[in-house]
């Protein structure tokens, strides 16, 4: 079982055929302004596999983006370049893998000896990794830039700290593009951002960068732009208005949870229910938020000409950080090895390609290319990722590996680990002990059922598959920490699950309760009259 074509040997024939092809399709309008297309690329931040209508929530309500996937290809087996977002936005925009832009892990996140300052007891030390987005790397809005597009970036970056922001990196416009990974002051004004300034009291921060969004586009005319539309929403803290609370509340309440909404999985309290009220709040806002955008391409006469994209970073918070949704029937959420955390919506809609479901494995490396082709864009750039778009206009794809690599640990239960996805079947390696699990994701999506003992032969040949990749792509290894205490790491997983799991219990059973105050005074949830400190 080889690598067939693999990501890693694809990305020196990507600059030479990527020319060649696209001098060809020069002759058919690439130098036309009128046809040349724009492109929207929606990011909604830690959105979940299950957290859309259309891939089969029977909660959140996300009419607006169902409505788009169903003129759109739909990938059903997307997959983010990593578990966590830095890692992934890297990939995004410069269609490398996270063991060659070297972001490995969110940016902020502690390493070597500084992790032990974390108090979780785990065996090894995580490594060294970028702590901002290379110069030296071409990104999407670079290739886009240099092609003619004006290019314009909103929300969440998190690439880098001044110096490497948006507008440090092909991005002629920055609105709220900045150091951090979730926003400070929270999702209503007054919120604190020193490329947005904060809107009157009770202002949506998600509604904002679309409005803001929307006013770019108005602004662009006949020009082509590339618009970056990337959503702080629905990474937490977890917020919604009151009156979105009560329509969800009342929603959940018809549901009937009955029973409980966690499990413990292996090392973390995992939610396995979908009936969180505010989260459901926040999935319509993002909503409302894309119908803003694509109401202004209507306006604006170009949504017939005009690339759209939406997608996640990673998989969605069902553990660590709010615990906030479910990826059931995928196992775990962001942070984490299985397939909750790495599997993610994604759909595009482009002029001319008919709607449809694709099978075929996408990887989020595979943004830059293929978004470079479908826009006729010559860029010798050199990727991991490849060009999708033939596939999307119904040519079967060559098989490849997909590969995924995170020697750190998170904050959400995850572990050190590696990962291979060749066809139905994806093997884990983990960094602590060397031991293996292998799934098939046809029979067993939920990744319950660990082969490596009945398929010897598939296992070994995989797993030669992927440790020749890390070699290859100089991967960076967790070390073992010699002051490791074996007990105190038992003990913590003991309170994990059996104090946290009943605290998150009662906690996440209030949210659905009448008379839930959330306390902390969300602009957009209470008069500012009624509240002091609000915003806090």
């Amino acid at each position: 079982m080889g690598r067939h074509v693999s990501s890693l040997r694809s990305r020196g024939v990507f600059a030479t055929v990527l020319l060649v092809t696209l001098a060809a399709c020069a002759a058919r309008g690439q130098n036309d302004p009128d046809r040349r297309p724009n492109v929207v690329f929606l990011l909604v931040d830690d959105l979940g596999w299950r957290d859309l209508g259309f891939q089969g929530s029977l909660y959140y309500r996300s009419p607006r983006i169902d409505s788009l996937a169903e003129e759109s290809v739909r990938f059903e087996r997307a997959y983010s370049a990593s578990r966590v977002c830095s890692p992934s936005r890297a990939s995004i925009m410069t269609g490398l893998m996270p063991t060659r832009h070297g972001i490995t892990t969110w940016i902020g996140d502690r390493s070597g000896e500084a992790w032990r300052r974390n108090g979780r007891h785990d065996s090894h030390l995580p490594p060294e990794y970028t702590r901002s987005l290379p110069r030296e790397l071409p990104t999407l809005a670079e290739v886009f830039r240099d092609a003619g597009y004006s290019t314009f970036f909103a929300g969440k970056w998190h690439l880098g700290s001044e110096g490497s922001w948006p507008e440090d990196h092909g991005f002629d416009i920055n609105v709220g593009g900045w150091d951090v990974g979730s926003p400070i002051g929270g999702f209503f004004a007054p919120w604190e951002n020193p490329n947005l300034p904060s809107g009157p009291a009770g202002e949506s921060l998600t509604l904002r960068l679309a409005e803001e969004t929307a006013s770019f586009i108005e602004s662009a005319g006949d020009e082509p732009f590339f618009a970056f539309l990337s959503f702080y929403a629905v990474h937490g803290p977890i917020q919604t208005t009151r009156g979105l609370w009560a329509e969800h509340r009342d929603r959940a309440e018809g549901l009937g949870v009955d029973g409980e909404r966690f499990v413990f999985d292996r090392r973390a309290n995992v939610r396995i229910v979908q009936d969180c009220p505010i989260y459901a709040g926040m999935i319509e806002t993002v909503d409302d938020a894309v119908g803003i955008v694509l109401d202004q391409l209507e306006a604006s006469g170009v949504a017939d000409r005009t690339i759209i994209c939406l997608t996640s970073d990673n998989g969605g918070v069902s553990s660590g950080d709010a615990f906030s949704t479910s990826n059931v029937p995928l196992r775990g959420g962001k942070g984490m090895q299985w397939e909750g955390g790495i599997r993610v919506p994604a759909i595009l809609r482009a002029p001319g390609i008919a709607p449809r479901s694709v099978g075929t494995p996408m990887h989020g490396a595979d943004w830059m290319p293929t978004l470079a082709e479908l826009a006729e864009i010559e860029a010798d750039v050199d990727v991991d990722g490849v060009s999708l778009a033939d596939t999307m206009r119904g040519t079967p794809a060559c098989d490849r590996s997909l590969y995924f690599h995170y020697p750190h640990y998170g904050n959400q239960g995850g572990e050190p680990s590696s990962v291979v996805i060749e066809g139905r079947w994806k093997l884990i390696e983990y960094h602590e002990d060397g031991r293996v699990e292998l799934y098939n994701l046809e029979t067993d999506p939920g990744e319950g059922v660990d082969l490596h003992q009945d398929e010897p032969e598939v296992a070994a040949a995989m797993r030669a598959d992927l440790r020749d990749w890390l070699d290859e792509t100089g991967a960076r290894m967790p070390r073992p920490d010699e002051t490791f205490d074996a007990a105190k790491r038992e003990a913590l997983l003991t309170r994990l699950r059996e104090n946290q799991r009943q605290s998150l219990e009662r906690r996440h059973a209030g949210f659905v309760s009448p008379d839930y105050d959330p306390g902390n005074c969300w602009w957009g949830s209470i008069p500012p009259e009624d509240c002091d400190g609000a915003g806090e």
